[in-house]
């Protein structure tokens, strides 16, 4: 455990010793900030306009209108900033060659992975937690339902997880910087419009695309439903990259 929290401390030392981890979360901030004033200004749009139609108000709804469209623009911003994260944690260390004299040290690539992993988590973690003034400020203003908050946010932070597992295998995999964060982005991007494939096939295809995307485990948390199925999920996705990415760094370490 102590190798595990010393390789944590030393990546947690580099995102916050560096810009990258205030540029990316300054980006993700202001684009969530940007998608929240937007949401809000129409939905106070629509409460003007339903003044005039009661049956209209009662549609109007905080999580509907709001919250879940959010969150779902969120997640496609977490898409765009996670592999700037990730995209460096093996790619520098092979190009410079660092990782060799990693690998010579007394500690396994299970601990390796983990220490780097749980760094880029608690990035990923601060990110989320600097943008919760935004549901602060509905309840300022209005009494908006605390589940959907509660849950919306779990599933993003699950799946940004499953992004950083992601970017770990790809950094493994390649030495350059651009390349892992291409490919970090693009099986991200696959994972979360694999779904719209669903209605041009049938039968168990659709059953599995739909099981795949991320959207649909997404789409009920950020309306307060929390389902065992949208927890398995990202933890298998989070575990099945980890154990790529080890395989990986076996292989590299047997060839070094």
């Amino acid at each position: 455990m102590k190798k595990i929290t010393a390789l944590y401390r030393r990546e947690l030392s580099y995102y916050f010793q560096s810009p990258v981890a205030y540029a990316v979360t300054t980006l993700f901030l202001l684009l969530s900030g940007y998608f929240f004033y937007n949401l809000l200004g129409y939905f106070n749009l629509e409460s003007m306009q339903a003044m005039q139609s009661p049956m209209q108000a009662r549609m109007l709804s905080l999580t509907s209108s709001v919250l879940a469209p959010l969150f779902g623009n969120m997640s496609s911003v977490l898409l765009l900033m996670l592999p700037l994260l990730t995209m460096r944690l093996f790619s520098e260390e092979r190009r410079s060659g660092s990782a060799e004299l990693l690998f010579t040290y007394p500690v396994t690539d299970a601990q390796v992975i983990l220490g780097k992993f749980l760094a880029a988590v608690t990035v990923h973690a601060v990110m989320l937690a600097m943008t919760i003034p935004f549901p602060a400020l509905l309840y300022h203003f209005a009494n908006p339902e605390p589940g959907p908050i509660l849950s919306g946010y779990l599933g993003l932070f699950l799946m940004g997880v499953a992004f950083i597992a992601m970017g770990l295998f790809f950094s493994a995999l390649s030495e350059s910087q651009m390349v892992a964060g291409a490919m970090t982005f693009g099986c991200a991007l696959l994972f979360l419009v694999i779904g719209w494939m669903t209605p041009f096939v049938g039968g168990a295809s659709a059953a599995v695309l739909s099981q795949l995307s991320m959207v649909k485990h997404l789409d009920g948390m950020a309306r307060g439903v929390i389902d065992t199925n949208d927890l398995i999920f990202y933890l298998n996705l989070t575990l099945f990259f980890l154990f790529m990415c080890a395989r990986v760094l076996d292989s590299a370490r047997w060839r070094s």
